[in-house]
């Protein structure tokens, strides 16, 4: 009898960088997560850069079946309206599903109202729903705390389990509400900075060891990271913590093999 091989699944990081500083000068690249799952390609947080990055990986958008926003802020969805036009080839295909937070379609859409004619739907995040596409599920356990409507996701495949914890002010919940074999965290500054709402590094480290995940990849540098070298940081977390940490880079690909513990965790070039 012959083993069926299943399809991969593939997390491309079409960029590391977030914030406004490293936003604006492109230091580190800001295009977002794209999420290659078995048959569905999911778009995680389009910020600008995000189509270039995504052709230049040959990627390519008319495949994606839904694009999701974790909140408005240009970093995570400046490219969202040029993301859908692609995605429904210029508008000439009806297809694929927005998933955005209700702040991001009013008062301030995230996608232009004609480019949302084009999509099979819009769907609005909310506190504690349950989401599919494809054979993918996901949730957003919590609203976060920061400056717009925010989420964070938890991601079942049925082969894996993810999460992605976009932008926060740290608070106890966040260790004990996103599980997942592999935990994808924005940690935007070095040290802890209360004016902002946003994740330290003495932050995840503290959702890590609440949430013990096998994996954690930090991504979403805010310029402090960068000058600290986030791949240092990452070695250093991951001595600190017993859990394997790795630094995203813009272009890296982890396959979700690398959980099955039949590869070391490591992120590859694109």
């Amino acid at each position: 009898m012959t083993e069926t091989t299943l399809p991969p699944e593939i997390i491309t990081f079409l960029g590391s960088g977030g914030a406004h500083f490293i936003m604006i000068s492109q230091l580190l690249a800001t295009g977002g997560i794209w999420l290659s799952l078995g048959a569905t390609e999911i778009l995680l947080d389009p910020g600008p850069g995000c189509l270039v990055g995504a052709v230049k990986r040959k990627l390519n958008p008319e495949k994606l079946s839904a694009i999701i926003v974790s909140h408005r802020h240009l970093d995570h969805s400046g490219d969202a309206s040029v993301m859908v036009e692609a995605m429904t080839g210029g508008g000439f295909k009806r297809r694929g599903r927005l998933f955005v937070p209700a702040d991001a379609i009013e008062p301030e859409p995230v996608v232009y109202s004609f480019l949302r004619n084009h999509l099979e739907g819009v769907e609005t995040l909310a506190e504690g729903k349950s989401y599919k596409v494809g054979d993918v599920f996901f949730e957003t356990p919590l609203k976060h705390i920061h400056g717009v409507e925010t989420y964070g996701f938890n991601f079942a495949t049925g082969r894996h389990t993810f999460c992605y914890i976009s932008d926060t002010r740290y608070f106890e919940a966040l260790g004990e509400r996103y599980r997942g074999e592999l935990m994808i965290v924005n940690t935007q500054s070095l040290e802890n900075r209360p004016f902002l709402d946003h994740l330290s590094v003495a932050d995840t480290e503290r959702i890590i060891a609440a949430a013990r995940p096998r994996v954690v990849i930090l991504t979403h540098f805010g310029m402090t990271m960068w000058k600290a070298k986030p791949w240092q940081v990452a070695e250093e977390m991951s001595q600190k913590t017993g859990t394997k940490v790795i630094a995203a880079r813009d272009g890296m690909r982890f396959d979700l093999a690398q959980l099955d513990g039949s590869l070391p965790p490591s992120g590859s070039p694109s």
